[in-house]
């Protein structure tokens, strides 16, 4: 008993070094996160500052270790006593919710102690007061009060209750329902066993995970913090639920295409290369799921989606994450305009089995998605913004000379790189579109027929020459959806593909020779081969229905209607720098 009265004296003191330790973590990020103004009137941190922070991040550590060690020696003194505190199952009969809806009608004070009740989850609160026990349990489905009182337990129970839980420990409960006089509905607890006994404490309960780059690299922890983050990844499941029901709806059949592929096609991204030992080759890591479903098509399904993950060896922003998850359709015998009426009918779809309304807000804004949404040419677009109008260039170099007085690009020998590498009044049309036009690109918008030679997999437009029947759909100033009216003309497809390598490698063969001049490392888009897709073209050659096809960016849709401004937060463990 004297061991035990030592042990609980231990806990004590490790507990208040704790939280003074966590109260100190987080006054030290209150520092660090203050505005960049704030920052500039603040005197530099002196070394003997640094050196404190420096002990504070040891103690921190320490403490941590100290927690650990002696959650496993509770460990041990559970096994010795016959208690197995990493248990196999728990018999449940309701969730949190469950019973917080079902007994809600309780008044103060009243117990029903004919119904016997069993609940689970980590216990994320904790307050005892003599021969009284609280603590919160938290599952899937919400919170729920268990009361712990002394007469109502056994003896070792009672004692188990006070010297072996802490907050983390995973529980299962069983007894009756009772509300208490303050009005909290309760499990009153006959019997509780350990589920699963954790060594580690959780953050600070009043303010939570707060470090975000710790939030993206421990999700699982993050989630435990913040219950609302596990909100987003419900609405997510949502999402992709309402995409399926929604394409089979319009008679659409789900297909899988293949990740590893022997040619990295269907756009123009680096992708992530691999080797195969068996086969003794290089494979890609597929950077769009395109060119396998059009060969469906050639095979006779006339409607066809694939979910998947892509993967594109580029940078990483609040944007971009190297994989992501897309959808992408194709539906024989249809064309682009097809794919405006079906992206509006997901998304206004996902938006009511989430939200149950049309019109949502993001970062402050509201968005309509009401029907129908505004459609304009990019061609229109940027003479609206800017005054320029790209039909009349018949040269590269004068679509140029006409942007150079524009605000964001350099005039002279310094002018952006990017506006160098244009190769053609589309392409400089396109960089003035993105540079101007895409970030007001607030509500729905459909933008239309771009140039042929950014849309190699595009037909060409019926009514306007050097144009492709293709739409993006932007919202919030991000691209959502990319449509063509499909290309099927093989000798078309493949003399754009050729002439779309002769550009990769002109630009490949530029960068290489700015890199040599300048004695650097080459870290650029255009460092890896391109090659044909031969099988993909020698299916055109039997012939593809005409036919219409879209890609939609799941994690940017959901972004969208969870008001996420990072696509890290919507996708669970995103891809982060090596931790230094």
């Amino acid at each position: 008993m004297e061991a035990l009265r030592a042990w609980r004296a231990s806990s004590n003191l490790i507990g208040f070094a704790a939280s003074r330790a966590a109260a100190s973590r987080t006054l030290g990020l209150r520092i660090r996160c203050c505005s960049a103004a704030a920052a500039t009137t603040n005197p530099p941190a002196q070394p003997q500052d640094r050196r404190r922070r420096s002990a504070s991040s040891s103690a921190s550590t320490s403490d941590r270790d100290s927690i650990r060690a002696i959650r496993l020696k509770k460990v041990e003194e559970l096994r010795a006593k016959g208690h197995e505190p990493y248990a196999y199952k728990w018999d449940r009969t309701h969730t949190t919710k469950e019973l917080q809806e079902q007994y809600a009608h309780l008044v103060n004070g009243e117990v029903c102690e004919d119904v016997s009740v069993s609940v689970a989850g980590r216990i994320v609160a904790r307050r005892a007061f003599g021969k009284l026990v609280f603590m919160t349990v938290r599952d899937d489905a919400g919170t729920m009060q268990l009361y712990c009182e002394k007469d109502s337990l056994t003896e070792d129970q009672f004692e188990q209750l006070k010297a072996f839980i802490d907050i983390g420990d995973i529980l299962g409960a069983s007894g009756s329902i009772k509300k208490t006089e303050k009005g909290e509905l309760s499990v009153y607890v006959k019997f509780f066993e350990i589920l699963t006994k954790s060594l580690l404490p959780l953050p600070d309960k009043y303010h939570g995970l707060t470090d975000v780059d710790k939030r993206y690299r421990q999700r699982y922890v993050d989630m435990i913090a913040n219950p609302k983050v596990s909100d987003v990844f419900r609405t997510r499941a949502k999402v992709v639920s309402e995409i399926r029901k929604t394409m089979e709806s319009f008679g659409f059949i789900e297909v899988e295409t293949p990740v590893l592929q022997g040619a990295a096609g269907g756009a123009e991204a680096r992708p992530f290369i691999t080797y195969h030992n068996s086969l003794q080759r290089d494979l890609y890591l597929r950077i769009a799921t395109e060119l396998h479903l059009k060969r469906m098509l050639v095979g006779g399904l006339e409607k066809v989606y694939e979910i998947g993950r892509i993967f594109r060896n580029e940078g990483i922003s609040t944007r971009h994450n190297p994989e992501f998850t897309t959808i992408e359709m194709y539906e024989a015998y249809s064309d682009y305009e097809s794919m405006m009426n079906m992206a509006e009918e997901i998304v206004t779809r996902c938006a009511m089995a989430t939200h149950g309304k049309l019109k949502v807000d993001y970062e402050g804004t509201e968005i309509s998605l009401e029907r129908p949404w505004r459609r304009e040419t990019m061609h229109s677009l940027v003479k609206e913004a800017t005054g320029i109008d790209f039909n009349s260039f018949g040269d590269v170099e004068s679509a140029k000379r006409s942007v150079r007085g524009l605000p964001g690009f350099e005039v002279g020998n310094n002018e952006s790189t990017s506006l160098q590498a244009c190769s053609s009044v589309g392409h400089v049309l396109n960089e003035v579109f993105e540079t101007f036009v895409e970030s007001t690109l607030v509500q729905p918008t459909f933008v239309l027929d771009y140039p042929v030679e950014i849309s190699p997999l595009a037909k060409p437009h019926r009514s306007h020459v050097g144009l492709t029947e293709r739409f993006e759909l932007f919202i919030c100033g991000r691209e959502i959806g990319n449509a063509f009216s499909e290309l099927t003309d093989p000798i078309d497809q493949r003399s754009r593909f050729e002439n779309q390598i002769k550009q990769h490698n002109a630009k490949r063969a530029a960068m290489a020779k700015e890199v040599k001049s300048t004695e650097g490392e080459g870290d650029d888009d255009y460092s890896y081969e391109v090659s044909l897709d031969e099988d993909f073209l020698t299916s055109l050659e039997y012939g593809m229905p005409p036919a219409s096809g879209m890609g939609l960016g799941i994690d940017r849709l959901v972004m969208l209607l969870t008001n996420s401004s990072s696509i890290r937060d919507v996708i669970a463990f995103p891809v982060l720098k090596i931790q230094q």
